[in-house]
């Protein structure tokens, strides 16, 4: 006698093929795995990398970041990431991670993957740390439209990437088959904004306030980690519209201004902040030129080991500070190149 289990699932194989369905397989879960590299293609990639920073100067540099004992950073303008095991060492000693991208803005790692935007391709590049090198893995398309900032959070244990035009920030996740697309959020209030940038604080989420396309106000937006759901706004006045990001600084804030409502860069600035409503009024406490030669546009900021960096361009020979914040006070500030 045939078993009862068999023929039921003989049964619904027979309906799944008459009615044009498929049955679910593990294949299912690769379309949020983006693209697998095959070995061809990691060789290729990995050939084009392979050679040392080409130019020995940065061009637009917007972030800092390391993975162990290498550190890297996203040369935005030159089109690549760079890495190296020295901070401070010349840079046409620094390898190349990358150049297959168009203005990537950030990477970030948890240590064994690094994921990097790829901004003007709309992209996000997966690489996985093999010693003292990176070996290109994944490649997720069509990551909403110019995808401007990546952070990986202990918290959630997830990498987040911000597709900076529309408002949508793609969660993803790792296992042992490597990193796959978990969620895709949206915060309406910023859908048609131009942001640079969040910062995940506690249990929330603060994305900076920038230029939008429909002439809505700017602000910054508050909102629950779990879903992204919005919990407040902070209005912003013009003169700090076009913001890069906010740094918590004990019971203070950080902020670099990029441009002000109407794009100009004249108003590229940071701020210290007591309160996030204090943006609305337009006379924030300037600190810019008081720690940092001033005149550039002060860009992302990344802490590492109690140290604080600050990407800087528009000024050639500032391109990256270190400094730290003690007692309350920004000091020991670096040129580092």
């Amino acid at each position: 006698m045939a078993c009862p289990l068999c023929v039921l699932s003989v049964l619904l194989l027979m309906i799944f093929v008459m009615t044009g369905c498929s049955l679910p397989s593990a294949a299912g879960k690769d379309k949020n795995r983006g693209l697998l590299l095959g070995d061809d293609e990691i060789a290729v990639m990995k050939a084009a990398a392979d050679q040392t920073e080409p130019y020995g100067f940065l061009s637009v540099p917007t972030c800092l970041a390391r993975s162990g004992d290498l550190w890297l950073i996203a040369d935005c303008y030159h089109n690549q990431i760079i890495f190296s095991d020295k901070l401070g060492a010349p840079l046409q000693d620094w390898k190349v991670l990358t150049a297959d991208c168009i203005q990537p803005h950030t990477v970030s790692t948890d240590g064994t993957y690094c994921l990097v935007d790829d901004t003007e391709q709309n992209r996000v590049l997966v690489f996985r740390r093999d010693d003292h090198e990176f070996t290109p893995v994944q490649i997720f398309n069509d990551i909403g439209s110019r995808p401007h900032y990546t952070v990986y959070c202990e918290k959630t244990d997830s990498f987040y990437t911000l597709s900076s035009m529309t408002g949508e920030i793609y969660q993803f996740r790792k296992d042992r088959e490597g990193i796959w697309l978990h969620t895709i959020y949206t915060v309406p209030r910023i859908a048609d904004t131009y942001v640079r940038s969040f910062t995940i604080q506690g249990d929330k989420v603060y994305f900076v306030s920038g230029i939008s396309s429909t002439g809505e106000a700017p602000c910054i937006v508050c909102c629950r980690l779990k879903d992204f759901s919005e919990i407040a706004e902070y209005p912003v006045h013009e003169k700090y519209a076009g913001m890069i990001e906010l740094l918590p600084f004990h019971d203070d804030w950080l902020v670099t201004i990029s441009t002000d409502l109407y794009g100009s860069q004249d108003a590229a600035t940071m701020l210290r902040i007591s309160s996030l409503d204090e943006l609305s009024s337009g006379s924030c406490e300037e600190v810019y030129e008081q720690y940092f030669i001033g005149g550039g546009t002060p860009y992302y900021m990344t802490s590492i080991d109690e140290c604080w960096y600050l990407t800087e361009h528009r000024l050639p020979g500032y391109s990256l500070w270190r400094f730290f914040l003690s007692d309350d006070d920004i000091s020991d500030v670096e040129l580092i190149y």
